[in-house]
């Protein structure tokens, strides 16, 4: 099937992966490309975040399994959200691979990864609203969207999104009361 991949750990062998992401096509929603010295400086950042222990996060190539070229990436991360320890999620399919569901699957399979290795209950995305394409894609992997926020991405400047949310872990325990 079309949309069967695999993810790989990040490696310092995929710093031309983070070259194409940095494209304007990939960038428009995420502020514009970034210069090079903060390219490098991200590719240290996912080396070392797949370094960590599993429960830290990770950061993968989503590999075709038919073929095994690289279609993209996508990672988890720890963060705090509205004061919640959390992981945000975020990925990138190359152009050319787009609109074959890809990031779906490779989003379930983060989702799979996450639930075994993963030591937070929630993990979130964070999609411009101007971004149906992502917004579709959180959808279709199961998250519940929570509603609008100004989310800051780059760092400083806000931007609409949505929230979504996707529960790994146990469902909240409700107390009866009285």
């Amino acid at each position: 099937m079309e949309t069967d991949v695999r993810l790989e750990p990040w490696s310092d062998a995929d710093f031309w992966l983070l070259r194409r992401a940095n494209e304007p096509a990939m960038t428009r929603h995420l502020g514009g490309p970034e210069s090079d010295e903060k390219l490098h400086d991200r590719q240290r950042r996912y080396e070392a975040l797949s370094a960590r222990e599993p429960a830290a996060g990770r950061m993968f190539r989503v590999v075709l399994e038919a073929t095994g070229e690289s279609a993209g990436s996508i990672g988890f991360w720890e963060r705090e959200w509205r004061g919640e320890p959390v992981y945000e999620a975020g990925w990138g399919i190359l152009p050319e691979f787009q609109g074959r569901g890809l990031a779906v699957a490779a989003l379930t399979r983060l989702l799979s990864y996450v639930r075994a290795h993963g030591s937070r209950d929630n993990v979130h995305a964070f999609p411009g609203t101007d971004h149906p394409a992502s917004n579709a894609v959180c959808r279709r992997a199961g998250f519940e969207c929570l509603g609008e926020v100004d989310f800051e991405y780059p760092p400083g400047v806000p931007h609409p999104s949505l929230d979504w949310r996707y529960r790994v872990g146990p469902p909240p325990t409700v107390t009866a009361s009285g």
